[in-house]
């Protein structure tokens, strides 16, 4: 969805008089974020196709910690008190900050990472609670990440995962990545950081130590990509949009594809579905995005056959 619609789609709902036609009833569905809502966009849009019309029978509630997830408490105190039907939270500080402020109103993961080392969720056949979503991360998404780092950087021995260290999400998967880098004789470790202020210092302890590329969360701070070019330093991810902000290559799930799945939840709960019932899904449908630019700047020459499996490549 481009910015210009999504913000049309949302202006609107916040524009128009929430009178249900008939004896329809309204349903209040809240969004809990860390940043913009503009990659929300296919939920919306999902939800719509589903019969979730704004103004009509929806009303989408949205709160966003732009950026500082240290506000994501109150905004979730703030979206139980506003009497939402259901919480749709995006990456797992919004999840776990959800779920501490509610046991009764129900919580999608839209999606989360690690939901079950992370503490948010039993299982992910039976998640128990009021939890119940989407997981980011499936069993091969560290492994195939690394054999995308490989595959750019044949000679590769050091990649760090960097991330935000007040994410449990972060520790959990950059020990994952670790385990499985060792099985391609990689040395990889979790650097983490608590704000944009200690990412100087993280880049210029990666330089001392020759790193040649590093692994970006999503929940990293918004400046770490562009500084990773800035420092010569190949950046690959495992969510696509931060490719378009200058990671070589990002290996991710399909989020149109999520999009969709997220909003099944949300329709099957509203009718009467329990989230303790409903297992959580992981993903099977992945995108390979390429920043060509971004390449050429760092004097990366990126394999043919990279090239031609990639989904979206940006120049």
């Amino acid at each position: 969805m481009r910015r210009r619609e999504f913000i049309g789609l949302v202006s609107a709902a916040a524009a128009w008089p929430l009178t249900a036609y008939g004896q329809e009833k309204i349903a209040r569905i809240g969004f809990l974020l860390i940043g913009d809502a503009e990659p929300m966009g296919p939920v919306f849009k999902a939800l719509r196709d589903r019969g979730y019309v704004e103004g009509r029978n929806a009303q989408f509630v949205v709160r966003s910690a732009q950026g500082d997830a240290t506000r994501l408490p109150e905004l979730a105190k703030d979206l139980v008190g506003s009497k939402v039907d259901i919480i749709v939270a995006s990456l797992t500080p919004s999840a776990m900050a959800a779920k501490n402020a509610t046991h009764d109103i129900p919580i999608v993961m839209a999606p989360v990472g690690d939901p079950v080392g992370t503490g948010l969720i039993a299982s992910l056949a039976r998640p128990g609670g009021n939890v119940t979503g989407l997981s980011s991360v499936s069993a091969e998404l560290g492994s195939k990440l690394l054999e995308v780092v490989r595959e750019v950087l044949p000679k590769a021995r050091r990649v760090p995962v960097l991330g935000l260290a007040t994410d449990p999400f972060s520790a959990a998967f950059a020990e994952r990545i670790r385990k499985d880098a060792q099985a391609v004789q990689i040395n990889s470790r979790p650097i983490l950081v608590r704000g944009a202020n200690e990412l100087d210092d993280a880049f210029a302890t990666m330089k001392k130590e020759q790193t040649d590329a590093v692994i970006v969360l999503i929940n990293a701070p918004p400046t770490t990509v562009p500084l990773a070019l800035n420092n010569r330093i190949p950046a690959f991810s495992h969510h696509k949009s931060l490719a378009k902000t200058g990671a070589v290559v990002c290996y991710s799930a399909d989020f149109s594809e999520r999009g969709r799945e997220i909003a099944e939840y949300v329709d099957k709960i509203l009718k009467g579905a329990k989230p303790a019932d409903l297992p959580v899904q992981e993903p099977d449908s992945f995108e390979l995005v390429v920043n060509l630019n971004s390449a050429a700047r760092l004097g990366l020459s990126l394999p043919r056959e990279l090239l031609a499996r990639a989904n979206e490549i940006i120049d």
